[in-house]
């Protein structure tokens, strides 16, 4: 069993790709998956669609079939070439793949790094997964283990300090180009959503009054008031009045199509400064003069200055989640062993039963001296297994020596796949998780 994950993000991908490989609902999410689980060579997967980040994340039993699986269906949902998929996507196999999910719930590889999101994203995308049936055990130990890594790089560094998101950035930038006169305007939101919230929130931390858009009213009326008296509500159909009447707009809903587009403008002479926190995007391309707009990737420059702060933490960081991933792999070979010398203990049961029965069947052997032949046959089985079972035990603990272990469970013909390993995690797991 191999892991592996295909990472489409900020990093290698532009806003334009993004938007295109997003996954815009649960239904198409789950129609994915589906595919993805019905080739024989991929186990279990779960997928991370963010604003940021598209990201497969695969158990296989083929990591070469399974990258051009989802190379393939992913050209096919999103209409971009094959070719051009495979020249943009970040491929990560074993060792890899499982250090960089351990980065990005850690919210190392983030386009903020020390993000606060990220984690639930992760957790919440294995979730949705495991309750659709296509992601199970073997890529819950992975996701167990990551959350427990951010766990300790939170408390180990600094990185997680005055948390922030893409939305703390916008507004960052909008206090910067406004300063002090920021303080008693009017910012409108556009979605109540995690993001929404978020900036609403900043908002409100430098000053500003604001306004909730959203499509249910009641639901909206509801946050605004937990957000406080400076905030009101109101609904889309009442958009257009507010992007004619005020300066400051950030947007973050989950619609499929843009939300404001040109034909809402009417007044072109007011200055504005708007941001777009959405993939798919929520602004269509707007040609006005006094329009300042910054989308997703335009932030990304921005929190470069962030990443610099804290790139003392960051490398810190790093060091844990390299740790957790060595870690991870000693508990998972050192897991993977001990079924495979059960059941070349279970050979040599079932080998000296049939040959004692076939040896007093024969006459060889008295039947009144089964017991002890029995007993005489195992010690000497045990006595002969005892140096390789120790060797294969020590072997399992050091990454070079993995091969040996496939070649063992192929010269015995044993297949553990469908073990429970939880029977065995209690004595090579000293950080645990929940299965």
């Amino acid at each position: 069993m191999y892991y592996q994950v295909v990472s489409f993000s900020h990093k290698n991908c532009d806003l334009v790709l993004r938007e295109k490989l997003a996954f815009a609902s649960e239904e198409e999410t789950k129609a994915m998956l589906e595919q993805l689980t019905h080739f024989d060579f991929i186990h279990e997967a779960f997928i991370v669609s963010t604003c940021n980040r598209v990201e497969v994340v695969l158990a296989t039993k083929d990591n070469f079939a399974s990258f051009h699986a989802v190379l393939g269906l992913m050209s096919q949902k999103s209409g971009v070439s094959f070719y051009d998929l495979r020249k943009y996507a970040a491929r990560y196999d074993d060792e890899e793949a499982v250090g960089h999910i351990f980065a990005v719930v850690s919210s190392l590889d983030s386009l903020v790094v020390g993000e606060s999101q990220i984690t639930g994203q992760v957790k919440e995308a294995f979730r949705f997964s495991y309750i659709n049936g296509t992601a199970g055990k073997r890529l819950n130990r992975v996701v167990s283990y990551a959350v427990k890594c951010a766990a300790e790089v939170r408390n180990a560094t600094d990185i997680s300090q005055n948390p922030v998101s893409i939305a703390s950035v916008a507004v960052a930038q909008a206090h910067k180009i406004l300063g002090d006169n920021i303080q008693g305007m009017k910012g409108i939101v556009v979605g109540a959503g995690e993001m929404g919230v978020l900036a609403a929130k900043h908002l409100l931390r430098v000053g500003c009054d604001v306004v909730l858009i959203g499509r249910n009213l009641e639901k909206i009326a509801s946050i605004a008031e937990s957000l406080g008296e400076n905030v009101k509500a109101d609904t889309m159909e009442n958009l257009p009045k507010y992007l004619n009447r005020y300066r400051l707009l950030f947007s973050a809903t989950s619609s499929p199509d843009p939300v404001i587009v040109p034909a809402m403008i009417e007044n072109e002479t007011l200055s504005r400064i708007w941001f777009d926190m959405a993939i798919p995007r929520d602004i269509d391309d707007m040609h006005l003069e006094k329009l300042r707009l910054y989308r997703i990737d335009d932030l990304k420059s921005i929190s470069e200055d962030n990443h610099a702060l804290r790139q003392e933490q960051a490398i810190k960081a790093g060091e844990i989640v390299a740790r957790y991933k060595e870690e991870f792999y000693a508990w998972l070979r050192a897991l993977s062993i001990e079924p495979v010398i059960k059941q070349m203990r279970l050979q040599v049961e079932e080998a000296i039963a049939k040959e004692l029965t076939r040896a007093i069947k024969k006459g060889f052997v008295p039947a009144e001296y089964e017991a002890n032949m029995r007993k005489m046959a195992q010690q000497m089985f045990n006595r002969f297994l005892h140096d390789p079972t120790k060797n294969l035990r020590a072997s399992s603990s050091e990454s070079k020596n993995s091969n040996c272990i496939e070649a063992v469970k192929k010269m015995f013909s044993i297949d553990t796949d469908d073990v429970d390993v939880k029977r065995y995690k209690h004595d090579h797991h000293t950080k645990g998780y929940e299965a």
